[in-house]
């Protein structure tokens, strides 16, 4: 089998294609590296682009015929960002997406694997929510996702496009053998500023403490992405027989099934560090939600899917990504753009 991903030069996408070339599957990618880094996609026969070049991505169809299916995980992901430029957020996530199912429509291929996200459920109570739960977005990142994944089915309803969503909760840890990782310096999640603030010193913001949640602290459901990134080999090797009801689309949650609050998590991070963390608390943050966990029995029932590494699994490997990652983020543009003949 053969795979387009796009945005396979970022954190998850990267660690998927690492895994589908573990599995035997061979992987081309497409990444503009406006997130991305060129050292995660190098690997792979890699075109530098986006996803909205529509000359672009018939040229990579031109030159792999043989790929079966895309994994869509090009996107842009903070919501904070998405409160400030929402436009922006529409228009990659939503509208440039569109383009992309056109162009792969048009070059026959119509497996599509969808990075979605859980942040598309009405996170109020920091409960566990399953596929049917309510759909009621807090951000525009948040409903950009669910817009797409509303348009996603009336395409598959008037096309021969077959789609599997994978609703994300929050991705933590790494690929174990250290080809890829967290690709910014400065992460915007609570597990990287957690790291943030150990090496610098500076206190770690709890934001919002009157969550209706145990502690009063959002809850959020921590996956390991090695964990992620073989539900995607799961649903590449079933996607046929898992879309073969009348409307050829499908919905899956991927979290660790756990529910875990802000302060536990930094409890969990102190514990496996083996270092104290200066803690302040701060208001909500806009489009910020009290959150919510995974019920992964469709995952196991669709894909035979059970996340088996933990939460302190991926503390760990976190941080050793961290202590090796500016070595391996050293390659130069130049001569990453004359590698192996790859298109940048």
């Amino acid at each position: 089998m053969k795979v387009l991903i796009t945005g396979g030069g970022g954190f998850i996408g990267s660690t998927i294609a690492s895994r589908c070339a573990d599995a035997g599957i061979d992987v081309v990618i497409l990444d503009n590296l406006v997130t991305g880094r060129i050292e995660f996609a190098q690997r792979f026969p890699f075109y530098r682009g986006d996803i909205a070049d529509e000359a672009l991505v018939d040229t990579i169809f031109v030159e792999h015929p043989d790929i079966e299916a895309t994994v869509h995980c090009a996107a842009l992901i903070v919501v904070g960002d998405s409160v400030t430029s929402p436009v922006a957020y529409y228009d990659n996530n939503v509208v440039k997406a569109l383009t992309l199912i056109s162009s792969l429509l048009r070059n026959g291929c119509t497996r599509f694997l969808f990075s979605s996200s859980a942040a598309v459920y009405a996170s109020d109570d920091g409960g566990c929510v399953e596929e049917r739960s309510v759909i009621a977005p807090q951000s525009p990142y948040a409903r950009s996702k669910a817009h797409f994944e509303s348009m996603l089915a009336d395409i598959v309803a008037a096309t021969n496009l077959s789609a599997v969503s994978l609703r994300y909760f929050n991705p933590v840890g790494t690929d174990p053998e250290l080809r890829s990782g967290l690709q910014s310096a400065r992460p915007t999640h609570a597990l990287g500023k957690l790291f943030e603030a150990h090496t610098t010193g500076t206190p770690f913001a709890v934001a919002g403490t009157d969550w209706p949640t145990r502690d009063g602290s959002g809850v959020r459901d921590y996956v390991h992405v090695w964990d992620l990134a073989d539900a995607h080999i799961r649903a590449l090797e079933r996607f046929d027989r898992i879309t073969a009801d009348s409307t050829r689309t499908t919905v899956v949650n991927l979290g660790s099934g756990r529910g875990t609050t802000v302060w536990e998590l930094v409890r969990a991070f102190e514990e496996v560090l083996g270092h104290a963390v200066v803690v302040r608390t701060s208001s909500r943050r806009p489009g910020d939600t009290a959150g919510a966990y995974a019920s992964n029995t469709l995952a196991a029932q669709l894909l035979g899917w059970v996340p088996s590494r933990t939460l302190e699994a991926g503390i760990e490997d976190t941080a050793r990504w961290l202590a090796v990652r500016e070595s391996r983020l050293t390659w130069s543009t130049f001569h990453d753009a004359h590698l192996h003949g790859h298109h940048v």
